[in-house]
């Protein structure tokens, strides 16, 4: 699997399929099952991955994929009704026009996991539907005041369902504001790091596809950071760095 890869952007129309016919992506998902596109809803939509890009990668995947192979797009908000926000931005359209599914992780069937290499958690409450697909995550890459940097990993974050991270009286996974952002994203990820990033750095001139904490490395010198100095890419990237070969790939 390519590592990371960038291309200049023209239009989503355009510069998607021209980037994942690149990286001879269509050869991977014909292997697949199960596919889930994993954007960001933002907060309420705001800062949410661009529509239109999603519909991009999803356009690019229903005409490559296996017959019988099920696409969902699967997201769960933070303190926001998951398909509120989905249809105020689109997504139920998009949906319907395209025959697939929309999934709200805060309330679909999770499984217990626990693994030794977590940080904080002994335990993690993780989505199935997580667990048994291909996850493609899809951020639109910024700088990000409480963060530092938004992009392919932290996206996941959306992965801790509210019915298990969210108190008696709140919809927000306040369960989480305790545990520092770095040790979130990495026990989220040591869960399940997805298997392939697309993130939509258009405002400054590139798409990129690849391995998530590449995509991530690549993106944040894009925004004009240095992604040592963001806490939760530098840990990951150490906790995971002998997952991945010393290769880079750009265009």
């Amino acid at each position: 699997m390519v590592k990371g890869v960038s291309i200049k952007f023209d239009s989503y129309g355009t510069t998607i399929p021209k980037l994942l016919d690149l990286i001879k992506f269509d050869n991977l998902i014909r292997s697949q099952e199960s596919i889930v596109l994993k954007p960001s809803l933002g907060e309420a939509g705001v800062n949410a991955t661009n529509i239109a890009f999603v519909e991009s990668i999803l356009r690019y995947c229903l005409s490559n994929r296996n017959p019988g192979t099920e696409i969902f797009i699967a997201e769960g908000c933070d303190g926001q009704d998951t398909m509120e926000i989905f249809e105020e931005i689109g997504y139920k359209k998009l949906a319907e026009k395209y025959g697939i599914g929309l999934i709200d992780l805060n309330k679909s069937e999770a499984e217990e996991v626990s693994d030794g290499e977590f940080i904080h958690f002994s335990e993690i409450n993780y989505p199935k539907i997580l667990l048994n697909s291909f996850v493609i995550s899809l951020p639109s890459v910024r700088k990000d005041d409480s963060i530092e940097f938004s992009g392919a990993l932290s996206n996941m974050l959306g992965a801790f369902p509210s019915k298990y991270y969210s108190g008696f009286f709140s919809s927000r996974k306040n369960k989480l504001d305790k545990v520092p952002i770095k040790h979130r994203i990495h026990d989220i990820l040591k869960v399940k790091m997805p298997e392939f990033a697309i993130a939509d750095a258009s405002e400054y001139g590139k798409i990129l596809a690849g391995q998530p904490i590449e995509i991530d490395k690549q993106a944040t010198g894009l925004v004009g950071i240095d992604w040592k100095s963001v806490s939760y890419l530098r840990f990951v990237d150490e906790s995971f760095n002998s997952l991945f070969d010393d290769n880079k790939e750009g265009i």
